[in-house]
């Protein structure tokens, strides 16, 4: 994957990294996209360690023009650089209660982080460290499902779904903007954990749909939110 890595921000990072004593990988939507060779100008970056200090170090080295917008609440930080978006935040993991959709959050390790995220084929990371720098990490096969074109969760479907349950929307968004398939047991956790949206706002609900409504074909996200019930719900 080093030969993917052409954006400056990746050897900046490394560098700085290196010096700081920290690791940091480039995950999530970025690494999926650069698979199936889908145009991104996101950019997530997990540090094990202070993501927020290392965004202001990478912000300096790019140039004394570049602005750091800093998320203290969710202890990340954001560098925009030309069309590009590149957000740091520090590896963690999460634990959720019942009625709420924001959960409890630790300090946590690059497995931590990658346990949290929503599907296989956004838990993907890309090392920047100088030892293994472009090493693919892959610890639930998501290159394997982004090959095949399928949306399955890293853990449980119950859990996933039941913690945030945005996630619904989002593996129906994901659907339909990849044209990618939900695994079974991911749709029927779908239908089973459906009410669990009511604790979501409308807000969040209405920029998925609308997502969901710009992708190249949008029947395939309302048909499954159909035949799951959770457009009844939603509407």
């Amino acid at each position: 994957m080093k030969a993917h890595l052409n954006h400056p921000v990746f050897s900046i990072v490394r560098d700085i990294c290196a010096k700081e004593h920290v690791l940091a990988y480039v995950i999530g939507g970025f690494v999926r996209d650069l698979l199936i060779n889908r145009p991104s100008k996101d950019i997530d970056i997990v540090i094990v360690g202070d993501g927020i200090d290392i965004a202001r170090k990478t912000a300096k080295a790019i140039g004394d023009e570049v602005h750091v917008s800093v998320f203290k609440t969710f202890g990340t930080a954001m560098i925009k650089d030309n069309d590009f978006e590149i957000e740091f935040v520090g590896a963690r993991k999460e634990s959720y209660v019942l009625h709420s959709r924001s959960p409890e959050v630790a300090v946590g390790t690059l497995e931590d982080d990658q346990n949290r995220r929503d599907f296989t084929i956004n838990a993907l990371a890309i090392s920047l460290n100088v030892k293994d720098y472009g090493l693919l990490i892959d610890p639930f096969h998501g290159l394997e499902d982004v090959k095949e074109g399928i949306i399955k969760t890293p853990l449980e479907p119950g859990i996933t779904f039941s913690d945030d349950p945005l996630r619904m929307m989002r593996a129906v968004r994901f659907a339909a903007q990849l044209n990618f398939k939900i695994d079974s047991d991911s749709l029927a956790a779908l239908t089973v954990h459906r009410d669990r949206i009511l604790i979501v706002s409308m807000e969040r609900i209405s920029d998925e749909l609308n997502k969901i409504i710009l992708s190249p074909k949008p029947s395939i996200g309302f048909k499954i939110l159909f035949e799951t019930g959770i457009l009844k719900i939603i509407f």
